[in-house]
């Protein structure tokens, strides 16, 4: 008999979890995202993550959960920087939510093509892919503004082109290798390609 009960109480607790709601995500902080990023990351990225040096990435108007999950990569080394895996090393999950939150709070300025010999491959590559080496449209993945998808593609709209120029050399060496997609992407681009593409964004709002 008492089995009987303690197994009906155990049920009925159960029971009670199961239909419990799910607790609802924590509100990122924004007052805390702009201490470590005024701290940490303006030396680099500037207190607001505008335009600061050309070798870094604009981080102004990101989207907050590709930020999130390039910075836990850098912590675990699955992409690698020792800059970068340093300072990630030293952020929580929930600071890493409340940088990101405080950077894609920001407005992204604009940015501009400087090269305009090159801004109608990189145009064409952008918006139509190069088909007979089998590379996709950017805009496919990115879209026709660089506006890019939350959590699962970089907005690219206004990057700087040396950065992009960068991580596209650094995706088909191999040197980048957290994304298996853009690695295939830029191993059937040359020198000349990239640059092109990498300078038409830049200028792309």
């Amino acid at each position: 008999m008492k089995l009987r009960l303690l197994a009906l109480a155990l049920f009925a607790a159960s029971a009670v979890q199961a239909v419990e709601p799910p607790k609802a995500p924590v509100k990122p902080d924004l007052a805390k995202g702009q201490a470590i990023a005024t701290q940490v990351c303006a030396a680099c990225h500037t207190a607001d993550g505008s335009r600061g040096s050309p070798a870094n990435p604009i981080l102004a108007g990101q989207h907050p959960e590709y930020l999130v999950k390039q910075l836990q990569e850098y912590k675990s080394g699955k992409r690698k920087n020792a800059i970068m895996a340093g300072f990630a090393g030293t952020l929580s999950d929930d600071d890493m939510r409340n940088v990101a939150a405080f950077y894609a709070s920001k407005s992204a300025k604009p940015g501009f093509a400087k090269n305009k010999a090159t801004i109608e491959l990189g145009q064409k590559i952008y918006r139509g892919g190069i088909m007979a080496k089998g590379v996709p449209a950017c805009a496919a993945c990115h879209g026709p503004t660089g506006a890019g998808i939350p959590a699962q593609y970089a907005r690219l709209a206004g990057q700087h082109a040396d950065y992009i120029e960068a991580q596209m050399l650094a995706f088909r060496s191999g040197a980048r290798a957290n994304n298996a997609q853009m690695t295939g992407v830029a191993a059937n681009m040359n020198d000349a390609e990239i640059k092109a593409v990498s300078d038409y964004i830049a200028g792309l709002r």
